[in-house]
C-alpha cells in the first residue's frame, strides 16, 4: 500500500486492500485507488474500472494474476494500491528473529556456504554467548549443525573459520525481498526504493 505521495506503508492482505477500495469519504469520494503496472507505466484505476479490467485478464492472461471470486464475478487482486488521503510513513522495525535471519542468509550456512533446508540450519552467535555475546544483527549468523559443532564455544577465528559475509542489519524485511524476486511482485521495488532513499534520518 502506497500513501498519496507514492511512498510504500506496509503489505496488506487482498480483503483490506478491497474494502479500502470499495469505501467512500463523507464527500462521496475513494479512500483508495488502484496502481496497475502496464507496458512500464503506472495506470490507475477505480474498483469499477478494475472490475472490468479483471474480466478481459481472466479470459486472456489468467495465470499472471491472483483471483478472488465473488457470486457474480471474477476480480484480480491488485498488487498495489494508493490511499488518497495523505498517510505519514510508519517507522520500519525490522525483527530480529529466526525467519528474519535465515532470509537474510538465504538458508546459506555463513561457515561453509553451503545452502540448507529450515530444519537443518541453527542459529551461531558469531562471539559466543557463553562469553557474552549477544543477540544482534552484526553477532548472529546461519549456520549448519555441522559447522556449528566445530565453531563449539569459541569464535570463528579460534575455530579456524572464516565468516563468507559479514553480516549486517537488512534495511527491509528480508523476507518481503525474497518476494521480489517473484515477476508477481516486481512492481513494489521502485516505490520501497523511493522509500529507502527518502525517508528523514535520525
Amino acid at each position: 500500500m502506497l500513501n498519496a505521495h507514492y511512498v510504500a506503508l506496509r503489505v496488506i492482505s487482498a480483503r483490506r486492500a478491497f474494502s479500502l477500495l470499495f469505501k467512500q469519504d463523507e464527500q462521496e469520494q475513494p479512500l483508495a485507488e488502484i496502481v496497475s503496472v502496464e507496458r512500464g507505466q503506472y495506470v490507475s484505476y477505480d474498483f469499477e474500472d478494475w472490475r472490468e479490467l479483471s474480466q478481459l485478464r481472466r479470459e486472456f492472461e489468467p495465470e499472471l494474476h491472483d483471483w478472488v471470486r465473488t457470486v457474480r464475478f471474477y476480480i484480480a487482486v491488485p498488487r498495489i494500491i494508493r490511499v488518497l488521503s495523505f498517510a505519514r510513513v510508519p517507522k520500519q522495525v525490522v525483527k530480529l528473529n529466526r525467519r528474519n535471519i535465515y532470509a537474510r542468509d538465504s538458508n546459506r550456512c555463513q561457515y561453509c556456504g553451503k545452502r540448507f533446508n529450515t530444519t537443518e540450519l541453527s542459529l551461531d552467535h558469531i562471539f559466543p554467548r557463553s562469553r557474552g555475546g549477544g543477540n544482534s544483527w552484526t553477532n548472529v549468523v546461519c549456520c549448519c549443525v555441522r559447522c556449528n559443532v566445530k565453531k563449539g564455544g569459541r569464535t570463528p577465528a579460534e575455530a579456524g573459520m572464516k565468516l563468507i559475509k559479514e553480516p549486517v542489519k537488512p534495511r527491509l524485511s528480508p523476507v518481503v525481498n525474497i518476494n521480489l524476486a517473484s515477476d508477481k511482485y516486481r512492481s513494489w521495488q521502485q516505490f520501497l526504493d523511493h522509500a529507502y532513499w527518502n525517508v528523514e534520518l535520525k
